[in-house]
């Protein structure tokens, strides 16, 4: 083997080991690059085990201030359902309590058990958004056919962050039934 393709050899190997070391390195470090990026401890709030409703507060409410919120709902791909909210947006005072209506039907003939699971955008409102009631707190029965109208009822914490002039708030409908006749 003549000495060029050696070093050239040697220089390979040389980079393939320190990208091993820097592929490791990366996983390594995924976690808690996760967490920086994507607020993961505020994420975690609305995980469905720890959705809980919040006794209704008297705030002072600041007329001085409006809160854009929008409702956006979808379905997990394998839930035969319809679901929608009565409104897409709603300008709020931080303080001042609302009702949403949410609409909800199961398009089979069968029972279907299903729950919805919540996220907002920008993550952080989340701790700010106090849901006193909310169908999302468990899984709702539906029975063949079956429509319901089921409410949320929410306030803003005047002490969310000015900076934060519209909150997105998103439920996902996912067809439990399989899981929950599991149980």
């Amino acid at each position: 083997m003549n000495d060029d393709v050696k070093v050239k050899n040697k220089k390979l190997v040389r980079n393939l080991a320190i990208i091993a070391v820097a592929m490791f390195g990366f996983g390594y470090a995924l976690v808690p690059l996760y967490d920086v990026l994507c607020e993961w401890k505020w994420i975690e709030r609305d995980r469905p085990d720890a959705i809980k409703a919040i006794p209704e507060t008297a705030y002072q409410v600041d007329e001085n201030r409006t809160i854009n919120v929008e409702f956006m709902t979808s379905l997990n791909e394998n839930t035969p359902m319809v679901f929608s909210s009565e409104m897409a947006q709603i300008a709020v005072h931080p303080g001042q309590y609302h009702t949403v209506n949410f609409y909800a039907e199961n398009k089979t003939d069968k029972p279907m058990i299903a729950r919805a699971i919540p996220s907002f955008s920008p993550a952080l409102t989340s701790t700010y958004f106090e849901k006193v009631e909310c169908f999302c707190f468990s899984e709702q029965t539906f029975a063949p056919y079956e429509k319901k109208t089921m409410p949320m009822r929410f306030v803003i914490n005047p002490a969310l962050p000015p900076e934060y002039q519209t909150i997105t708030l998103s439920y996902t409908f996912f067809d439990n039934t399989l899981a929950a006749t599991k149980k």
